[in-house]
């Protein structure tokens, strides 16, 4: 089964989180800290992290520099998550080192678009697909 870190210190967003992982036939991997994201990578990859943009203390890009200093094999695919649509906000964690983004508040739409899209799981049948068989 693949994982998905989720790197989320609001309990509420990370509970919805897991929610659609375990939906998307992921296995969720819950974190509040970048520390532990960054210690897990060194563990086991995930298969993707979806990394909160605004946490406290030890923030996002913190996490990136961080993933960024793992071996290659080690690095996963980050999706950041953020609450403003703010292309600069992007274009740094893009060169940190975040090649995807989605829009907070996420549902499991948008997700699983964001998700086939990058090849995290596969692309869910189109209606007409559906018809045609």
């Amino acid at each position: 089964m693949k994982t998905c870190l989720i790197i989320e210190d609001s309990d509420i967003v990370r509970e919805i989180a897991v929610r659609i992982m375990r939906e998307l036939s992921l296995e969720p991997i819950e974190v509040e800290s970048p520390e532990a994201a960054l210690d897990r990578c060194r563990q086991a990859k995930p298969d993707v992290v979806m990394l909160d943009w605004d946490l406290p203390s030890f923030g996002a890009l913190d996490f990136l520099r961080g993933a960024a200093q793992l071996e290659p094999e080690q690095r996963p695919v980050i999706v950041l998550c953020a609450t403003e649509n703010d292309p600069q906000q992007f274009t740094l964690a893009k060169a940190a080192g975040a090649a995807h983004y989605l829009l907070k508040p996420y549902d499991r739409a948008s997700i699983e678009e964001k998700f086939a899209a990058i090849g995290v799981i596969d692309a869910a049948p189109t209606d007409d697909a559906r018809k045609a068989s």
